[in-house]
């Protein structure tokens, strides 16, 4: 059994925010107080920054009330961030540990997130500090290594799969004037989230018609061909699309009037392909057509939170807290899913090392044979995420009425 290491708990979160990240904070909030070798949890503001400046707040006096808010809150409540630790860094974040007596460090984020928590924990052992790193995961992009899902997707997904829907119903029922309508979802290089916009789908002719994902290469002669068809099938067509794609010679669509930023981690962030599409269906097939983007919207809308979603991110808190009590370093803490009918979900670890900077793509055999929508496996791995099924919607049977008079022209 490892020896009891008695002193500070340090969270922090990390990266995009979600609907349920701070249900993941009160988890270990919660679970921290029933563990007597931790004196006290410290909140990090925003990140690896706040631990930086030495800018900590002290959680330990939150009553229940006020953490069963913040459990249903969304955004990161203590802020979050993107930095991506410096060499002259190590020294300080070092300090502010001995300073605090900061002896467990959990931080809750992404990719990018757990290659810090990596290099914190390589730095406590090269410095022979004892420290207790966990990585805790989240991300609406649901592309960690290692874990079934993230939370924060499935309240992503949610809300995706019914911006798509309802998307999609506006434009049939306006189909005499727009008449294609694209959504462009997140997700760089993994289309995880825009798979979801498919989980709404119930009949052939509901929305979404088309997905377009970044693990297919990406043909716009073929695109149009997909829209056109839809067209003339339906009188409307609806299209999800990732924010990035590519085609097979590597070329990012639209890239010329996107818009392109970078983050401190050297990754490219291109948005604007929707609109692109938009414009050459206008262009090339002479049919009205718009996008849509919900940017920041889709990853931290409480609307459409899951209650799985938000159960398991909670539980990932708690298991953090465990695990860093139990002896255990240098870990992400995972979700094993162990049944699909009824769906069950239990925790498991993965070595930081094998996580970090690691993305993980949809599989082959989630996507059509036409590249061009989600399969049948897709659905069945993601429907148990977003919760309760969506909100029904109805489409009356036509049944004309016999004409009497001239149809005017």
């Amino acid at each position: 059994m490892p020896s009891t290491l008695r002193g500070n708990l340090a969270v922090g979160q990390s990266g995009g925010p979600t609907a349920v990240i701070n249900a993941t904070l009160v988890g270990v909030l919660r679970e921290a107080r029933t563990h007597a070798a931790v004196k006290n949890v410290y909140g990090l503001r925003h990140g690896v920054e706040g631990l930086l400046k030495e800018d900590l707040m002290d959680l330990g006096g939150a009553d229940e009330e006020l953490l069963e808010r913040i459990r249903h809150t969304p955004a990161a409540a203590l802020g979050s961030c993107r930095r991506k630790l410096r060499a002259d860094d190590y020294a300080r974040i070092l300090e502010v540990f001995r300073a605090h007596d900061i002896r467990y460090f959990l931080y809750n984020g992404g990719n990018d997130s757990m290659d810090t928590c990596q290099r914190i924990a390589d730095l406590a052992e090269r410095e022979g500090y004892e420290l207790r790193v966990i990585g805790v995961p989240k991300t609406i992009d649901n592309d960690l290594m290692y874990t079934d899902h993230s939370p924060g997707f499935g309240s992503a997904a949610r809300y995706c799969a019914m911006s798509v829907r309802d998307m999609g119903r506006d434009v049939e029922a306006m189909a005499g004037y727009d008449r294609v309508a694209l959504y462009e979802s997140m997700g760089r290089h993994a289309g995880w989230l825009t798979a979801a916009s498919c989980l709404g789908k119930e009949h052939e002719i509901d929305p979404p018609h088309l997905v377009y994902l970044p693990e297919v290469p990406f043909s716009e002669e073929r695109f149009l061909d997909d829209v056109s068809r839809c067209f003339v099938k339906f009188g409307f067509a609806t299209v999800a699309v990732a924010e990035m794609l590519k085609t097979a010679e590597g070329e990012i669509v639209g890239l010329s009037e996107a818009t392109v930023n970078s983050d401190s981690f050297g990754h490219i962030i291109v948005a604007g392909s929707a609109n692109y599409l938009a414009r050459r269906v206008r262009e090339r097939l002479g049919i009205k057509a718009r996008a849509n983007r919900p940017g920041t919207l889709q990853r931290s809308a409480m609307i459409a939170a899951s209650a799985v979603d938000r159960e398991e991110a909670y539980m990932v808190g708690q298991a953090a807290v465990r695990e860093a009590l139990g002896g255990a370093s240098g870990v992400m803490i995972t979700l094993e899913r162990t049944g699909n009918d009824p769906y069950r979900c239990t925790t498991g670890t993965a070595p930081l090392a094998a996580v970090a900077n690691a993305e993980n793509y949809l599989p082959r055999a989630f996507i059509n044979k036409e590249g061009n929508m989600p399969s049948a496996a897709f659905r069945e791995y993601a429907a148990p995420l977003i919760g309760d099924p969506l909100p029904p919607v109805g489409r009356f049977e036509v049944k004309e009425v016999e004409k009497r008079t001239a149809v005017a022209t």
